[in-house]
């Protein structure tokens, strides 16, 4: 993304880099500051900032977490600030196209990403999801804190040791789901 900046907006590397890092605080991702302040096209700059020839040889699956989410129980969706395609060949090179119910990319929402409070409406919506009987795991405190407000449980994959009170639960890792989501209580 900071070549994207320093090509499209011309910034030597260092503005760039700082550039995409105010616009991934203040809104939430790069894409939304730059569609906001420098007109950029949405499609334009995710397929330019997601082409990864080599991406079968970057990812790297974790079997035991992988099959943890595959024995989840409930409607699983994922819902990721990435581009469609991109998460679709993830998917496909981890093999879990098929654990999931639904699959959310930026351009689904309007390419408002996770932390708006206007494209977890639109999810909920989309889903018909009642947030008292839903759960969010991520890995982002403020993905995690706009659903909590908006009544989501939440669980945050973090091995720090402290949690703040808009998360529910914290997990060391994904396998450790399944044991946790047995105690969350969900409705209560």
């Amino acid at each position: 993304m900071t070549t994207y900046l320093q090509t499209h907006l011309q910034l030597d590397e260092a503005a760039a880099s700082s550039l995409r890092s105010q616009y991934w605080q203040r809104y939430g991702a790069t894409l939304s500051g730059l569609m906001r302040h420098h007109a950029t096209n949405p499609a334009h700059f995710l397929a330019e900032t997601h082409r990864f020839p080599a991406l079968d040889r970057m990812v790297v699956a974790d079997r035991a977490a992988l099959a943890a989410v595959r024995r989840l129980p409930g409607r699983k969706i994922l819902y990721s600030n990435a581009p469609a395609a991109y998460v679709a060949a993830v998917m496909a090179l981890l093999r879990i196209e098929r654990c999931f119910d639904g699959v959310y990319a930026i351009e689904h929402l309007k390419y408002l990403p996770k932390p708006s409070f206007a494209a977890f409406r639109q999810l909920i919506r989309a889903e018909r999801l009642n947030p008292h009987l839903t759960v969010m795991v991520d890995d982002t405190l403020a993905n995690l804190h706009t659903a909590h407000r908006l009544g989501i449980r939440t669980v945050w994959i973090n091995q720090r040791m402290y949690r703040p009170s808009y998360v529910d639960a914290r997990v060391n890792h994904l396998r450790d789901l399944q044991r946790l989501l047995d105690n969350l209580r969900l409705g209560a």
